[in-house]
């Protein structure tokens, strides 16, 4: 599964769960948490979808705005999740 289709699912999930005023407009490099479209409870929402949809799991060191903050971040880190346990 490439960055390209992670990213695509994470987006629909996020459009889908949380108020996206024009999702068009959400670039995947912008910051979900600037934006006020995921809180502190969100990004548990976010973390549990990550886990249940690709199969990993995201360990508490790992929860942070470096990896959840942006559909891009998520993508790259599910994607190095993904190869490290492959």
């Amino acid at each position: 599964m490439s960055d390209v289709d992670i990213a695509a699912r994470v987006r629909r999930y996020i459009v889908e769960n949380f108020y996206v005023a024009d999702a068009a407009a959400l670039a995947d490099q912008s910051s979900l948490l600037d934006l006020g479209i995921i809180d502190s409870t969100g990004v548990l929402e976010l973390i549990g979808f990550i886990e249940r949809e690709f199969g990993i799991h995201v360990q508490d060191d790992e929860m942070v705005p470096e990896n959840l903050d942006s559909i891009a971040q998520v993508a790259a880190y599910v994607s190095r999740k993904k190869t490290a346990a492959a």
